[in-house]
């Protein structure tokens, strides 16, 4: 990824103009899951801010150096190699806690599902663990997954759910960040740990890896790489999909002026958008085609069973997030970005 590129630098420049960012300045946040999708754009924005103590914690020190490599060394930068199922260090203080640690695509959920629910379990466990330490604030990143299938054609709002289903392992990622809300709201109401929850949807942009096995990251890789498109399923799924700056700013919009314990869709209605829709804008971006193909069963086991899931963004419109990319332009700037590294 070409973090040079201007339009990277527009979409970090349009993060650190929010309104009320600059609140953030001498304050010190962890973030785990530092190296991942939402991760690296969220720091690459705090460092642009200035004035932000960033304390990133991932896995590998290797990736981190790939993916964050341009600031060890800086005074207000710290990179800890550190598995997140596994207590922090009590010399650790901070203002902010952001635990965004996760196995966040197919391959990962049908190959490790038992991994994939500790990281979240445990993950969450010991940011709250610290942050009744410390007197932090937790800004938890959940997900769209925690909704299901949606039973009719409601978008969800914060209060509702679908229909779930636990008989299959691809259950491990939505039910531990079910059960790492509850956590959250537990923490709170017996420790009085103070805790922020925004449920992120189906991220795509720049910043991703091309690792990544979820199916908008495919389409952008297919797309970077001249090829057609390759779908498999009807396409007829209807989901919210979110921009990956978006995604940062609706995150910082939480963590400035959510309330505690009120979780906030980060959505836009900018960016919904059928799955065969989405992978059309993918195909015309080089004149190519969309193909229709049968999954792999390795693949087909880590898929989501829902086919609509649309989020309600009213409570967070009404703290100030409004989306800013339409999702043709967020298509656009990713495989940009990507094409010319």
């Amino acid at each position: 990824m070409n973090k040079r590129h201007p339009l990277y630098r527009e979409d970090i420049n349009n993060i650190i103009s929010m309104k009320g960012i600059e609140n953030l300045r001498g304050t010190s946040i962890l973030i785990t899951g530092a190296t991942g999708m939402v991760g690296v754009m969220l720091i690459d924005a705090l460092m642009a801010l200035g004035d932000v103590k960033v304390i990133a914690v991932g896995r590998s020190k290797q990736k981190a150096t790939e993916r964050l490599g341009e600031y060890l060394g800086k005074d207000n930068f710290e990179f800890i190699e550190h598995d997140v199922c596994k207590p922090f260090s009590e010399d650790i203080i901070v203002d902010y806690i952001i635990p965004m640690a996760s196995n966040t695509h197919p391959l990962a959920y049908s190959q490790y599902p038992v991994e994939t629910m500790m990281i979240n379990l445990k993950g969450a466990e010991h940011a709250l663990n610290l942050a009744e330490k410390t007197g932090a604030t937790v800004v938890y990143t959940s997900t769209n997954e925690i909704y299901g299938n949606a039973v009719n054609h409601n978008a969800f709002d914060e209060d509702s759910n679908g229909k779930l289903n636990l008989s299959n392992a691809r259950s491990c990622y939505n039910e531990s960040k079910r059960s790492a809300e509850a956590m959250c709201q537990s923490y709170m109401a017996e420790k009085g740990v103070k805790v922020k929850i925004a449920r992120l949807c189906r991220v795509f942009g720049p910043t991703m890896l091309m690792s990544d096995s979820k199916a908008s990251s495919q389409f952008i890789k297919k797309a970077i790489e001249g090829e057609d498109i390759v779908l498999k399923s009807d396409g007829s799924q209807y989901f919210s999909y979110t921009y990956v700056a978006d995604a940062v700013m609706g995150l910082l919009t939480v963590l400035l002026r959510g309330e505690y314990g009120v979780p906030y869709n980060v959505s836009s209605t900018k960016t919904d958008v059928h799955l065969r829709d989405f992978a059309r804008m993918c195909a015309e971006y080089n004149g190519k085609e969309v193909v229709f193909d049968l999954p792999t069963q390795a693949e087909a086991q880590g898929y989501s069973m829902a086919t609509q899931a649309i989020l309600s963004n009213e409570r967070i419109k009404n703290i100030g997030f409004i989306g800013k990319y339409e999702m043709k332009d967020a298509v656009r700037r990713t495989i940009e970005i990507f094409k010319d590294e």
